[in-house]
């Protein structure tokens, strides 16, 4: 259980309609009902489990996650945990269900889980929540709770959420002559003169983006800050929603203004984003949308970067944001769903959190790095780490960046829980590269990827 950060910072949404094919063809029709292994009845979700539990996709947890595991077993002494720290896979899962061979606990990507509930693969949890005293949206942030809430009923116990802002490279910025509040994504016009007096070619190749958007990686958050939608409120897709425009076509126009969108990705790609040269070491970027985990890369060369940080923001010049992490789900079949219901809770109450944010200040004042903080998903968790473990770095660039990324926290929006939500964000960056490329109209790229939301949608909620 890692305080989770993508591997890349272009991530793809796994899915596909294999696993969607794979999920109906093993699902019994309609929503699970939430019962214990080989009976109908309803889950019995005790308070004081006991017996073995067995959880699953676990995998290289952190200083983090160490200390939220112990602290758990502390707290149900008579729950003997078994980890599989192998990482969650979707084709493993399902075939685990329809073999019966389920653990009691995994912990997968949120946009999984409605796709999971819409099969019966996963059981409710309302009942688990009340067992426990614990009233969701009082615990984490409403648009998390969002991200697991389907069918008006809850499938999930969410963790973490780690919003996405602008990142500056402050260096590039004064030198061009340019403020920071030039870059501002409700103002196209404002953003597009600064990138034209930051961007730099040679011979129609890239050598800096004056703003990287991060089109396909990040094409959720654009198209809902500029006034879109990627679902209805019953999780129906509706990526053909004329409203839905205004964020791809922005997008054209910022990589159009840098050499289109194949020069710009070719040149992303080659990003050293993890290492000693990347691009803010080298000035390949003069701001970026990254996620609130790549401070924690850049703290490692505080003395050749130069960063400070502003939202992103909606149409309306608001900040905005869009949730996303993982989360804790119960397998249809679970032999001891009570423990598992027990164990997840306790994972995210505020003195598990506590927990973690002493191991992270133990661990930064042994290896000398910044502490930016731990982004839990619960907004007391997250009040409660910032007041007491996150202080002044001695550089006030580095403190504006932590600063920032703990503002845009309540400004959230879930992009929509969806029983084909992985098959959503697939044709929205299908689209948005089509549209970026010139092969389609952003219009019909957009009418393209309804189209195949819409089957994706169709087939997991099919019913028997």
């Amino acid at each position: 259980m890692t305080h989770a950060r993508p591997t890349t910072r272009r991530p793809v949404l796994a899915g596909g309609l294999a696993l969607v094919t794979v999920v109906a063809a093993l699902a019994a029709c309609g929503p699970g009902g939430g019962t214990a292994a080989g009976g109908d009845a309803p889950t019995d979700f005790t308070t004081a489990p006991t017996g073995e539990l067995r959880a699953w996709a676990f995998d290289n947890a952190d200083d983090v996650g160490e200390a939220r595991l112990a602290y758990a077993a502390d707290r149900l002494a008579d729950v003997d945990v078994t980890l599989d720290q192998t990482s969650f896979d979707a084709q493993k899962f399902t075939t685990r269900v329809a073999g019966g061979q389920v653990p009691d606990v995994v912990q997968m990507d949120r946009r999984f889980v409605p796709t999971y509930a819409a099969q019966g693969l996963i059981q409710p949890l309302d009942a688990c929540y009340e067992a426990h005293d614990v009233e969701a949206d009082e615990r984490f942030y409403e648009f998390v709770v969002d991200d697991v809430r389907w069918d008006d009923r809850l499938w999930a116990v969410p963790q973490f959420y780690q919003p996405p802002a602008i990142l500056l490279n402050t260096r590039v910025l004064e030198a061009a002559g340019v403020s920071d509040d030039q870059i501002d994504t409700s103002r196209p016009d404002v953003l597009l003169d600064a990138v034209a007096v930051t961007y730099a070619e040679s011979g129609g190749t890239p050598t800096r983006l004056g703003f990287d958007p991060v089109a396909t990686g990040q094409a959720g958050l654009w198209v809902l800050g500029m006034g879109g939608r990627l679902t209805d409120d019953e999780g129906r897709p509706t990526l053909d929603d004329p409203a839905n425009v205004a964020g791809v076509e922005l997008l054209k126009r910022l990589t159009d203004a840098q050499g289109g969108y194949a020069a710009v990705k070719s040149f992303t790609d080659a990003f050293d984003t993890f290492g000693e040269a990347n691009q803010y070491v080298t000035d390949q970027v003069a701001a970026q949308v990254n996620a609130q985990w790549y401070p924690n890369v850049l703290s490692a060369y505080t003395d050749r970067v130069a960063l400070r940080a502003v939202p992103f923001r909606g149409a309306d010049g608001q900040p905005f944001s869009v949730a996303g992490g993982t989360a804790f789900v119960v397998p249809a079949g679970a032999r001891h769903p009570d423990a598992a219901c027990a164990w997840m809770l306790a994972l995210t109450e505020l003195d598990a959190w506590q927990a973690a944010g002493e191991a992270r200040a133990a661990t930064r004042e042994a290896d000398g790095g910044i502490n930016t903080g731990l982004f839990t998903g619960s907004p007391e968790a997250d009040r409660a780490i910032r007041e007491q473990w996150v202080v002044e770095t001695g550089d006030a660039g580095f403190d504006q960046v932590i600063a920032t990324y703990y503002d845009v926290l309540d400004y959230g929006r879930t992009y929509g829980a969806s029983p084909a939500g992985q098959e959503i964000g697939n044709a929205l960056n299908n689209a948005v590269t089509s549209a970026l490329l010139g092969d389609a109209t952003v219009e019909d790229a957009l009418a393209d990827a309804q189209h195949a939301a819409q089957r994706a949608y169709d087939n997991v909620t099919a019913t028997g």
